[in-house]
Formats: structure tokens, C-alpha cells, sequence
């Protein structure tokens, strides 16, 4: 079963569109949807979760027209947005059971052994009985996964699931989504790049609206090989490297300022060559992007400045963004 989107666009009251001629199509497995904050992946995943409509386009799930059988889609859809509420005096197990009650589960004898297969497959079996307020931030997340797989979903849908997570945690959720998306799609929704890296087949770059890139990462990666460059600055000097160079991201080392260039040659030899990495080509594509909307603002005969694209932490659970 595929998900097939085609021609999606969506604009709110205010003016804002949020989705422009989106077109993708999304196999079984961990597909990846990266894009800095305001980019329209969360309104790309509600339109999909059937909480908001579309106002052109098409979106199908398998033989389902998601668009237009809500009811249908809700039966096959588990949802994990960036914030979901509980109630935190509840238990784990409690709100578990409650959840499955309304997705129509009524048997009591199956819904305690659904509920107990979950908490299990998530790891939170030990602390069913411990209040949801109480709970860290990584054990709520695999909690929110938990209750997406009420009903063994076809679609699991994850809104910036990992950020503010702490390493450990990252990598618990990691290696359960990673099983998750064995047998169904399961899209993860994020703008940190290392997420799409470590877990997606398949991926997506999308930004204000617009779909840049589709493909497998490790493919882009490979195709990026001699076309990333370096080097090491004074703070001083970035302002200038961003006005002569095509500097698609900076970030601080020991003091001074390491940036990346991007370019099918070397700009000059105070540059070497650098292995490439996702990072690279997110920001690549989205400076590209940002490039051509600001020639398009600007006179012939003026010229534009190079804008750096975002600054990568050396931290790596820092939030990535441009």
C-alpha cells in the first residue's frame, strides 16, 4: 500500500499557503518529511490525518480517497502530533485502556491484552501503573506511540517527535519507530536532519510549501560527493566569506568558524574537500531555493548577497534548523 499525494495546495484565511502543488509518493517503510519550522509539514500531516481539507489535489491511501472517506482513514491512521494531550492524573495502562475503548475495541479481555502487548513493545510496561504526569519527556513520546498503534494502523503519522529529547531517549524512540516501520508507512515529520538520516528509506525536503527534493538519503549523500567544500575562519571574516562564496552553513569549533561551501569546484585554494552528509545537501537545496526567490526580488542589475542558511550545531542534539 502506497500513498499517493498529487497537487496538493492549501491556503489559510490569513493568506498564508501553506502548501503549494505538493506531489509525493510515500512506500511502506520510514519516510522522512525535513523542512525547517514553518516549511508546511504540519499542515501537510494534518491534511493527511483528515484535520484540516485541502483546497486542491488529491490524496490517496491505497484504494482509500483521503480526502473525501474521513471515516475510513481514521480506522487505518494512527497520529502522533508534536504536542497531544493526556490526562496526566491517569496511569499509562489506564489511558491506554481508555484509548482503546474509543477505537472500538469493546472486549475487555482483548483490550487488557492489546494494551499490555503495547506497553510492552514500547517499554513502559514496568511503569504502566506510574501517573502520565510523571512521566519524562522520551516516555511520553513512546507513550504517543503507543496509542498510534491502537488498531494496527496501515499509515502512523509522527510530528517532530525527538525535539527536546535527551540523547538516550533519541535513541530508545529511534529504535522503535525503526521497528514500526517494518511493515507499514510511518512518516516522521522534522526538521532535524539526523532523525531522516539515521531512520528514512526515503525522504522529502519541503519548503515554504514547495516539495525541493525526493529520493533515498544515503543516493543524495552520493550524489553530493565532491561538491562540498570547507574552511576554517575568524568570526570576523564570516560576513565576507557569505558575500563572495555560496556558504550554505556555518558553525562554531574551538573559537573560530568552520563553513561550508557548496559547488561543483573548488572555490579557491584555501578550501578543501569535505565528505558530504545529509546536512549538506538540506541546506544546499534549501539555499538554493532561498537564492532564487531573492534574485527574483531583485533588479538585474543589482546583484544579491549570499544569506547563510543556517548555522549547525556542533552539539548534535540541538535542534538542527536553517
Amino acid at each position: 500500500m502506497n500513498l499517493v499525494i498529487e497537487n496538493l495546495s492549501k491556503t489559510y484565511p490569513n493568506g498564508t499557503q501553506a502548501l503549494k502543488n505538493v506531489s509525493l509518493e510515500i512506500p511502506t517503510g520510514m519516510f522522512g518529511l525535513l523542512g525547517p519550522n514553518g516549511a508546511g509539514k504540519s499542515s501537510l500531516m494534518r491534511t493527511i490525518s483528515t484535520l484540516q481539507d485541502a483546497d486542491t489535489g488529491s490524496i490517496k491511501l491505497g484504494d482509500i480517497d483521503v480526502l473525501k472517506e474521513k471515516a475510513q482513514v481514521r480506522q487505518v491512521l494512527g497520529y502522533l502530533p508534536q504536542e497531544f494531550g493526556v490526562y496526566p492524573r491517569m496511569s499509562a495502562y489506564q489511558m491506554l485502556d481508555h484509548f482503546a475503548l474509543l477505537k472500538g475495541i469493546k472486549n475487555s479481555r482483548e483490550r487488557k491484552e492489546i494494551v499490555k502487548a503495547l506497553l510492552h513493545q514500547t517499554n513502559l510496561y514496568q511503569q504502566r501503573n506510574i501517573k502520565l504526569s510523571n512521566y519524562s519527556g522520551g516516555m511520553k513520546q513512546r507513550f504517543g506511540i503507543a496509542q498510534a498503534l491502537l488498531g494496527n494502523p496501515k499509515l502512523i503519522i509522527v510530528d517532530e517527535p525527538t525535539a527536546g529529547l535527551d540523547p538516550a531517549e533519541r535513541n530508545r524512540f529511534h529504535n522503535l519507530l525503526s521497528e514500526i516501520g517494518e511493515n507499514i508507512i510511518v512518516i516522521l515529520s522534522t526538521h532535524i536532519v539526523e532523525d531522516v538520516s539515521n531512520l528514512c528509506r526515503n525522504m522529502a525536503i519541503i519548503h515554504k510549501g514547495e516539495v525541493l527534493l525526493t529520493g533515498n538519503p544515503r543516493q543524495q549523500i552520493e550524489a553530493a560527493k565532491g561538491k562540498v567544500w570547507k574552511k576554517i575562519i575568524d568570526k570576523e571574516a564570516l560576513q565576507d566569506h557569505q558575500a563572495n562564496f555560496n556558504v550554505v552553513s556555518s558553525h562554531m569549533f574551538d573559537g573560530q568558524i568552520i563553513i561550508k561551501v557548496f559547488g561543483d569546484t573548488r572555490p579557491n585554494e584555501s578550501f578543501e574537500a569535505s565528505e558530504p552528509d545529509l546536512e549538506d545537501v538540506y541546506f544546499a537545496h534549501i539555499k538554493t531555493k532561498e537564492q532564487g526567490e531573492q534574485q527574483s526580488d531583485t533588479e538585474p542589475n543589482q546583484g544579491s548577497q549570499l544569506v547563510d542558511a543556517g548555522n549547525v550545531s556542533q552539539n548534535p542534539e540541538e535542534n538542527k534548523t536553517v
